[in-house]
């Protein structure tokens, strides 16, 4: 009896650190009943502006902390602002953005806008925007119109908030997925025509700008980093190794071993899909429309097969291609009881979910971006994130490989800002490979690795120069 009250208040000092804790927790992940569209809110940042949409700006220290704790593995491009925050190579540079708004790409932005730039943004998908996030980035100044699970209304409010403002004019851009460059075009030919460069990342971006730059109306230069090596082998292949497994796992706790897979496309995406599955012991077919790809597949160990023979039997279906209907009704309703459908390409129209929105089919939200689709005979397919980008929607992705990618994107607009007239021409042109090689070699002392030198009797032999570049341009 002598020790009751010390266990009572043990007992009360526990329960009142636990819903300290809970309260935290509500804050952080915005699990609140508050359900008033930000575009209806009224805030404002300690400073007192109002020049952003976030879903609540209270959230800020947590997503501080967030982008702290990305920039301890973003070291090359911490490096690469710290080199030249005393030049200031964007002052002068109004960029708009239009990329996932994540910790990582905060990184990035915070470094163009230390390196002298002015930045608007928006987000490229309406699920990967990391609330406390955006709103760290509200909070320290930036612009930023963006919150997870924007409606489609939303998303293109928001990108127009982003290039809409009086007294502003954006003279860059930087885009993943084309959404703004498009808007852009579309609705401000006057802005457009005096954007001094794009850069774009993703596959469907870069196409949609060779689709413009073909017809000729692509009036500003374009910098294509989605075929830069830096790009295409280490964000698009690495990180897509690593992020299928957690995406996957976190939506559905799926156990790999033994389940038949089949990825819809074997570009760098697809490799890295499909290096994952078969290590955890899946069974894996390929789709492909590409000769050299089905055969890297066919080396590689995997059975190359029509969708249409593998439909009925596989456990999940994963589409990368950057094209559209890849998966169509007729093979949704092909496909067996329970078989998890998803995408890791950039956009949403590899999946033809509208088709699945109709009056026979009832849809059931089980989790945050998993729903049940079910046929009136019961069976049901398990779709994530409405067919849109799985890991970026579901899950995270490795804060390292992407800055890889942010690196180059910053070098890249750098480039087109500071670039003499004439360099460029009205066309989409690849990252330099000597720019490509620099931002491998930042990321070098991270693994404590040493490049070998050649001598200059070794450069003269290959013809090269002896600090680079080793590959010639075409290389991918």
């Amino acid at each position: 009896q002598g020790t009751a009250p010390c266990g009572v208040g043990a007992i009360q000092v526990f329960l009142s650190s636990f819903l300290s804790f809970l309260a935290l927790a509500a804050s952080y992940t915005d699990s609140s009943d508050d359900e008033v569209s930000p575009r209806e809110k009224q805030q404002t940042n300690s400073k007192g502006s109002s020049n952003f949409c976030v879903k609540n700006i209270k959230q800020a220290e947590f997503g501080r902390r967030e982008i702290e704790i990305a920039e301890q593995d973003m070291s090359a491009l911490i490096s690469l602002r710290k080199r030249a925050q005393g030049e200031k190579p964007l002052a002068g540079a109004k960029i708009v953005g239009c990329t996932h708004i994540t910790a990582q790409t905060a990184v990035l932005i915070e470094t163009l806008c230390a390196l002298g730039a002015q930045c608007r943004w928006s987000a490229c998908n309406i699920y990967s925007t990391q609330n406390e996030v955006a709103a760290a980035l509200a909070e320290a100044g930036v612009a930023v119109f963006a919150w997870k699970g924007e409606s489609e209304d939303d998303f293109w409010w928001c990108i127009d908030r982003c290039v809409n403002m009086d007294g502003w004019q954006a003279n860059m851009i930087l885009d993943d997925g084309g959404d703004l460059t498009h808007w852009v075009y579309k609705k401000y030919p006057n802005v457009f025509k005096k954007i001094r460069g794009i850069v774009e990342e993703s596959v469907t971006g870069v196409h949609r700008l060779y689709q413009l730059s073909k017809a000729g109306k692509l009036c500003v230069p374009a910098m294509n980093v989605n075929d830069s090596v830096t790009k295409q082998k280490f964000d698009n292949l690495y990180c897509c190794r690593e992020s299928i497994l957690d995406g996957l796992k976190r939506t559905t706790d799926v156990m790999f071993g033994g389940k038949q897979v089949v990825v819809c496309g074997y570009g760098e995406v697809g490799k890295g899909c499909c290096a994952a599955l078969k290590a955890l012991g899946a069974i894996v077919y390929i789709t492909e429309i590409d000769p050299i790809c089905a055969l890297q597949a066919c080396m590689d160990g995997f059975r190359v097969v029509k969708l249409n023979e593998v439909i009925r039997q596989v456990d999940v279906v994963i589409t990368c291609t950057g094209n559209k209907n890849v998966v169509t009704r007729e093979h949704l309703d092909r496909m067996k009881n329970s078989c998890i459908v998803c995408n890791m390409g950039h956009s949403n129209t590899e999946i033809d979910v509208t088709s699945l929105r109709t009056p026979e089919l009832t849809w059931e939200r089980v989790r945050s971006q998993v729903d049940h689709v079910i046929w009136p005979d019961g069976k049901r397919v398990v779709l994530l994130a409405e067919g849109r980008l799985l890991n970026l929607s579901c899950s995270t992705v490795p804060t390292f490989v992407l800055s890889i990618t942010a690196t180059t994107q910053a070098l890249a607009l750098i480039e087109l800002y500071n670039a003499p007239e004439g360099r460029y021409k009205q066309d989409v042109y690849l990252l330099p490979k000597k720019m490509d090689e620099y931002v491998a070699s930042l990321h070098l002392p991270s693994f404590d690795a040493h490049l070998t030198e050649l001598t200059d009797d070794q450069a003269k032999y290959l013809g090269l120069n002896k600090n680079g570049p080793f590959k010639p341009n075409y290389y991918r």
